[in-house]
């Protein structure tokens, strides 16, 4: 006679089932042995990336599934940087992140807001006084990604509103745009107690939202302010001076990592290494730079 499963056990199995559903992955396959497989059953596929510890800047596809026992074959092509200057970043082995969370179709920004709802999903729920979603242009073709909310921001609800928010928002001026002609947005939706970094759960947690906001966005440039975004969107655990104001790729589009307006308000002479990378944003963008214009 099969053993019952644990009502606990069970518990966890419909929680993180119930999560997978809310980011839009309802086909899984599950491998029970020829025996137990049935005609009628659907076969499904526990995507483990989702909580892989091992991030990888690679992104999986799928092969065709050969005929007889169900199984899931990948490959992980190469990637090239959009820039023929630079090559990839080198990756720890491993699973991305967001190898399983693919585009969804018709998806929009407010359907992610209330898939997210009222999120208990990680433990920063519970010191938590606002979800942080993200504001700006659903349409932006510029996306500014930081690392989670402060606490100005836990207050109110929005990203980026307290000193380096305006600075953000001096950075963005200087750009020849206005905050609602862009998009920001975290990597974490609510606030790190006492502003800590998102630990590892948090951000594997959290960040398929984010993906999937980026894909809806589909922006022109990606900008990561500090290293927390630019490792969370890259999979890589080199420092972002080794790659700050480089070109490189994030699923199709260009990315640029720079340093984070509360690393600025630190360090004032790094603005000026700030102001060069945005007027690599800017060139793409095809904004005019001014001559004589001095960082913000």
């Amino acid at each position: 006679m099969a053993e019952r499963i644990a009502e606990t056990l069970q518990k966890k199995i419909m929680d993180r089932l119930g999560f997978y559903e809310d980011l839009g992955i309802r086909l899984f396959y599950r491998d029970r042995g020829a025996a137990a497989v049935q005609d009628s059953e659907r076969p499904l596929v526990l995507p483990a990336s989702v909580h892989s510890s091992t991030p990888n800047i690679q992104k999986e596809e799928t092969l065709p599934k050969p005929a007889g026992k169900p199984s899931l074959q990948k490959i992980a092509p190469a990637v090239t940087p959009v820039s023929p200057k630079i090559a990839s970043l080198p990756v720890a082995a491993g699973p991305s992140l967001f190898e399983s969370v693919d585009k969804i179709a018709d998806d929009t920004l407010l359907k992610i807001r209330e898939d997210l709802g009222e999120c208990t999903r990680c433990k920063l729920h519970s010191t938590r006084h606002k979800i942080v979603f993200g504001d700006g242009n659903p349409k932006a073709e510029l996306v500014f990604v930081g690392e989670g909310p402060g606490a100005d921001e836990d207050a109110q609800g929005l990203p980026f509103v307290g000193r380096a928010g305006k600075l953000l928002t001096q950075m963005i001026e200087a750009m020849g745009l206005q905050r609602k002609d862009v998009y920001i947005c975290n990597v974490v939706k609510c606030r790190p107690p006492e502003n800590r970094q998102p630990e590892e759960d948090e951000v594997s947690t959290c960040s398929p939202f984010l993906l999937r906001q980026i894909d809806t966005i589909a922006p022109k440039v990606i900008v990561c302010l500090g290293a927390v975004a630019a490792k969370t969107l890259l999979q890589t655990n080199r420092g972002i001076s080794h790659f700050r104001g480089e070109w490189l790729e994030f699923r199709g589009r260009k990315l640029l990592a720079t340093y984070h307006p509360a690393y600025l308000l630190r360090n004032p002479p790094a603005k000026s290494e700030v102001w060069k990378d945005l007027q690599k944003v800017m060139a793409v963008l095809g904004l005019e730079v001014k001559k004589g214009k001095s960082s913000p």
